[in-house]
Order: structure tokens, then C-alpha cells, then sequence
């Protein structure tokens, strides 16, 4: 199943096996409209449920990942959903690493602006809801059983992640890393 193009200026693609990673920078910082574009007045349904607490500042409300099931030679879509806590003063990048679920195959980075580079987090409101979408990619012929998908918030300048405050209550690495979703790989 071919997805259609986000409609963001960013699409953040990773070919398992040739890394990739794309940082669009958005001039002047996001207009109203932009912002409506970026933020969600009710998150949908979600297939995944998270709860993560980044640093006290933002929640990891959950994400989806269409399809559920990614074939090689295919990609899926995923949509994460942020709900704003506190003011964040520093810009933080979306870090998203890619892992074969049985470590066969090399670590993939989709580090990216969130919201298609449009939405900067020192610019994120209390109590708004902040959707980043990005597109994960298999070439054909890869085998890996299943994919992880971690992810948290970094700031690059001070090579810094949000510290996950609630780490008995979601799956993580110790390391600042939310497993996010386990995408499994086949048609």
C-alpha cells in the first residue's frame, strides 16, 4: 500500500540499511495558520497509548502508525501526538532510531523539526496538542522480523534529551529513549 505525500514541508524518510534524515528550517516561526495546521483540538483514536512525561514539559499523549504492518519495499506513516505541559525555552528536535526488533540490521535516524519543521517547541502553548507526522520506509528485500520505533525530544546544541520523568510507567531504554511502537514488518 503506497501512502499518499504528507502535506508538510518535511518528510522524514528512512531507507533500513541507507540512513537519511532531513531538517527543513521554517523562516520566521509559524504563522496562525500554520500553528492550526500543527495543533489538534481532540486527539483521534489512537491505536497506541502512551503517557510518557518528557522532562515535565510535554506528554506523549500516543501515536498511530498506518498501515499497521509495514511490507518491504513499502512505508508506513506515523502520527505522534504532544500534549504541551510547561513553556519549553530550548527547540527541541524529534529523535526517532529505527531498530530491527531482533538487532540484525544497523540503527536508522528520522531526526526531525516537529510538525514538518513549521512549529518550533519554544513556540508550543500550554495545554495545545502538537501532531508531528513522519514517513518510515523498508527497501525491498529487507528481512527484519519487526521494527522499534523510539523516539523522545533532543535538543542538538547541547546534545540534550528530555529525561522521561515516569519511566516505570512506559517502555524506555534508560536512556531518554520511549519505545514507542514495535511496527511489525511483512505483507
Amino acid at each position: 500500500m503506497r501512502l499518499p505525500p504528507l502535506n508538510v514541508l518535511l518528510t522524514a524518510s528512512v531507507l533500513l540499511g541507507t540512513s537519511s534524515a532531513c531538517i527543513v528550517e521554517a523562516p520566521g516561526g509559524a504563522s496562525p495558520e500554520e500553528r492550526r495546521a500543527a495543533t489538534v483540538a481532540q486527539v483521534p483514536p489512537l491505536s497506541i497509548r502512551s503517557g510518557a512525561n518528557l522532562g515535565g514539559k510535554v506528554e506523549v499523549v500516543g501515536a498511530s502508525v498506518q498501515p499497521g504492518r509495514i511490507p518491504p519495499g513499502d512505508q508506513a506513516r506515523v502520527t505522534v501526538f504532544f500534549k504541551v505541559l510547561q513553556p519549553i525555552e530550548e527547540d527541541y528536535l524529534v529523535f526517532v532510531h529505527l531498530e530491527d526488533a531482533d538487532g540484525r540490521m544497523e540503527r536508522m535516524n528520522v531526526d526531525h523539526k516537529p510538525a514538518g519543521g513549521l512549529y518550533p517547541t519554544t513556540q508550543w502553548k500550554v495545554g495545545e496538542t502538537v501532531k508531528d507526522e513522519f514517513v518510515i520506509a523498508l527497501p525491498p528485500g529487507a528481512s527484519p522480523r519487526a521494527i522499534n520505533v523510539w523516539m523522545g525530544l533532543w535538543e542538538p546544541r547541547n546534545d540534550a534529551r528530555l529525561p522521561i520523568t515516569n519511566p516505570e510507567a512506559v517502555r524506555n531504554d534508560g536512556r531518554g529513549r520511549l519505545l514507542l511502537a514495535q511496527v511489525p514488518v511483512g505483507g
